[in-house]
């Protein structure tokens, strides 16, 4: 960003970033002008309850103006709206930066995020929060005058958006901020005294602090009568999470969230409570509708901590588990010290009661969506499922009630089932959950590790988020019945004694192939065994104790965290024709060239259908070429060249 500097004034370029966001929001929220007046007065009530929070421990700061306000003046002569407030204030340096950069540090994300969603995404906008820009909407320049608490100088900032702003020294009585919005010329109904009354009432009404309009009077009367300007105030400066629920209507439930987290849409589900145990606090959260475009990336939590009233901070981390950062809201204590630290924060036992309580009810509030509005359900599975299933990994406390809420895809049908609904629909005699893992359900559905499962009529879930392995190994078991991986070594399938008798006699009578394989694929495979979940496919690899499945392996991997292979083992079915053949041609002939090829033929089949990469892709195009031909001219398998040496022929015959 550059500056050109004058005696009195300095001219400075926008970040690039900024002359982007300032043209998304005058061009793709043409239709949403009136929320400027949100996002304005909620900027100037966080200035307000900073400033209360730091006269806790410097008292001084309120000494030429006591009181916390906001005041609205519209100007009808000049064509001007000015909303001002007694907080904080900004130095000259902060006006620089607040207002010519995003300090926001998912900035690059957001923008990457709306190229890719198209420009026009008010929704998107909004998660990321309009905040000051949003005066553009209304108005073709916008000045601020500012003097922060405790500081003797003021500062002028100005730009008509146009690429530049400029700074200067101005005048200021007292603390705080005046930003004037001089209007568009089609947008002066915001002078109208009625509708920035409906404006503030419909937007701000729970604003824990006085917003005085000024308006018109008429004193006096006939021919003595006069008008005269007055501030009025139009809210009911009380912290909306401090009524009764029954004074509280849904409208303003919702007006309220989209102050608080500057969001276009309305909450999916909320709760407001009132805790008087051993500790006393009131607290309201949401359940959003869309996730923040940084959701994955961000650390700190979306839950604002009160004392006694009093902003403390945003985003308390400490009363929020990470795998519940999607929830929304506040939390006022009457128990912590107004001076409390985020050092105290974490070894207070004030803290950790509110955390707990803050997690129950967030887990009622989900609970109460699914059963009561299983589409809006669906919408909030489908924004933060992946988050919710985190916790299966971290809090073996909640592990029943997660394993309630979760979700997942089926081989039953088409969309999501819940576990309780698995577990009504279980066969007689199924033991246990069932479940494969891998990058989707295309690449799953037809996995050869399901064969006999889908045989004995056994659901199978679908897997397919990076997270769920490590949910489906936290949460071990459901309503007592344990869930068990389609591609673990140790899949058990109920078996009478003469199935069992019957698989002894295969694989003994397989031996001869399976020692084969076993000598011609000793630097890829564990063990080769006969298999009894293969009912259509030849052969399958599948994960030994203490493996990781293909497709978790190759997401640690696309993230630098590879981690050494541990050997699969290798199933085969005694019933496919393949193996039988196969098995026939090493007892005629075990010497035969094409033993081998086939044998690592039908191990590259089987990493492909596992999803893992093959190690000579050229090797496996030239075994399937082979095959071909002998398909294709009827030569007996016996007389089939290898690969290799039908390579080399055919070179020699071109030379």
């Amino acid at each position: 960003m550059s500056a050109e500097t004058h005696p009195q004034r300095e001219t400075h370029s926008f970040q690039a970033e900024i002359q982007q966001l300032l043209s998304l929001v005058i061009n793709s929220l043409y239709s949403h002008q009136e929320i400027f007046l949100r996002e304005l007065v909620s900027n100037a009530s966080d200035a307000l309850d900073k400033l209360r929070f730091r006269s806790i421990t410097e008292p001084e700061l309120l000494k030429d103006e006591p009181a916390l306000e906001l005041r609205i003046v519209p100007d009808a002569d000049k064509g001007t709206l000015t909303i001002e407030d007694t907080g904080i204030g900004m130095t000259h340096d902060e006006l620089v930066k607040n207002l010519g950069t995003i300090a926001h540090s998912g900035s690059r994300e957001f923008l990457q995020a709306l190229a890719q969603k198209g420009k026009t995404d008010v929704q998107l906008i909004g998660q990321f929060g309009v905040g000051f820009y949003s005066a553009y909407l209304v108005a073709d320049r916008v000045e601020v005058v500012s003097r922060a608490a405790g500081e003797a100088s003021a500062w002028k900032w100005a730009s008509e958006a146009h690429g530049t702003f400029t700074v200067e020294p101005a005048e200021k009585a007292t603390r705080g901020t005046a930003i004037t919005l001089h209007l568009k010329a089609d947008q002066k109904e915001f002078l109208d005294e009625w509708k920035l009354k409906q404006l503030i009432t419909q937007y701000s009404d729970y604003v824990g602090h006085p917003i005085k309009l000024q308006v018109t009077k008429h004193v006096g009367s006939g021919d003595t009568q006069a008008t005269e300007q007055a501030l009025e105030v139009v809210n009911k400066a009380s912290a909306l999470w401090q009524r009764a629920k029954s004074e509280i209507t849904d409208e303003q439930y919702q007006e309220f969230y989209k102050h608080l987290t500057h969001d276009f849409d309305s909450p999916l589900a909320w709760t407001h409570f009132k805790a008087d145990g051993t500790q006393q606090f009131t607290g309201l959260l949401f359940v959003p509708k869309h996730p923040p475009f940084d959701l994955n990336s961000q650390q700190q939590r979306g839950v604002r901590l009160f004392v006694k009233r009093v902003f403390i901070m945003d985003r308390c981390e400490d009363l929020v588990p990470q795998w519940l950062r999607f929830v929304r809201g506040v939390i006022d204590s009457d128990d912590l010290p107004l001076n409390v630290s985020r050092e105290m924060l974490q070894d207070s036992a004030v803290v950790r009661a509110i955390r707990k309580h803050v997690v129950k009810k967030s887990l009622d509030l989900l609970e109460k969506l699914a059963k009561d509005k299983p589409d809006d359900y669906r919408t909030f599975w489908e924004s933060f499922g992946t988050v919710v299933k985190e916790g299966l990994t971290l809090e073996t406390e909640y592990r029943e009630k997660l394993g309630a809420l979760v979700r997942y895809e089926s081989s039953r049908e088409e969309g999501l089932t819940s576990l309780a609904d698995y577990v009504g629909r279980m066969k007689e005699g199924q033991e246990a959950i069932y479940y494969v893992y891998g990058e989707s359900r295309k690449a799953v559905a037809d996995s050869p590790h399901l064969e006999a499962l889908k045989q004995r009529g056994y659901e199978v879930l679908f897997m397919t988020d990076p997270v769920d392995e490590w949910a489906a190994q936290g949460l071990r078991e459901f309503q007592g019945k344990p869930l068990v991986s389609a591609l673990n070594a140790d899949l058990k399938l109920q078996s009478t004694e003469e199935e069992k008798k019957a698989k002894e006699q295969q694989s003994e009578g397989l031996k001869g192939l399976t020692d084969k394989m076993k000598d011609v694929l000793k630097e890829d495979v564990r063990e080769v065994r006969v298999s009894d979940r293969l009912t259509d496919s030849p052969v399958c690899l599948v994960v030994s104790e203490g493996g990781t499945p293909a497709y978790l392996e190759r997401l640690l991997k696309e993230r630098g965290k590879g981690m050494p292979r541990i050997k699969r083992i290798l199933e085969v079915n005694p019933k496919h024709p393949v193996i039988e053949h196969l098995r026939g041609l090493i007892a005629s002939n075990p010497a035969a060239p094409q033993v081998g090829e086939w044998i690592e033929l039908l191990h590259d089949q089987a990493l492909l259908t596992e999803g893992s990469p093959l190690s000579d892709p050229n090797r496996f195009a030239r075994r399937m070429t082979a095959l071909l031909t002998q398909v294709a001219t009827g030569i007996p398998a016996a007389q089939v060249p290898p690969p290799a040496a039908t390579a080399t022929a055919t070179q020699t015959q071109s030379s």
